[in-house]
């Protein structure tokens, strides 16, 4: 929905800034002025001194001026917010030889591979994001090790064990995955 949502609002600041823009360049170079535009030629001001100061004495019009703009400015840092955060994977297209293929919920997949991780040995807790497009996601793994783990045998065993049997079931052909490993926190132990 996001993508949509953007798409518009995109073609329609593109449209509405294409006609203003080609309006005020066509009566800059002395073209007769549209019917539904202000302004009639190159040397008349954007604002008059009346329409500068219609308002100036009227007590709601700066309320009403600043929240509008609190109001774009929110929608603007929610659009901007909105863009640039990283998207989780909805769903996965699994090939079923039929040429339509099904689709595999991602939150499903991600709680399934983050069960099959946290069955290697030595892992106390994985957390799992799907990233990358339908037809070809992508991980994000953190594992949480215990502290007598080696990580080089823990990122073996979730490779060949957990992330093989995920890539299979899913019928995929290749599932990039990028792992961060962290220790459990724990205190010194006392040697005597």
């Amino acid at each position: 929905m996001l993508r949509t949502v953007n798409r518009v609002l995109t073609g329609l600041v593109g449209l509405i800034l294409l006609a203003v823009g080609g309006a005020v360049l066509a009566i800059g170079f002395d073209a007769p002025a549209p019917s539904w535009w202000v302004h009639q030629g190159p040397h008349d001001v954007l604002l008059s001194d009346v329409e500068r100061t219609r308002w100036r004495d009227a007590g709601w019009w700066w309320p009403v001026v600043i929240a509008a703009l609190a109001v774009l400015l929110l929608l603007a840092l929610w659009w901007l917010v909105a863009v640039v955060r990283r998207r989780r994977l909805t769903e996965v297209l699994v090939d079923t030889g039929d040429g339509e293929g099904a689709a595999l919920r991602g939150r499903a997949f991600e709680d399934v591979l983050a069960g099959q991780a946290e069955r290697v040995d030595g892992v106390e807790r994985a957390r799992v994001r799907l990233t990358g497009r339908r037809d070809a996601p992508a991980t994000r793994v953190r594992l949480l090790l215990a502290p007598h783990v080696d990580p080089g045998t823990a990122l073996h065993d979730l490779t060949t064990d957990a992330l093989a049997r995920a890539r299979t079931s899913a019928d995929l052909t290749s599932l990039p995955a990028e792992v961060q490993l962290r220790g459990v926190k724990h205190g010194a132990e006392r040697v005597s």
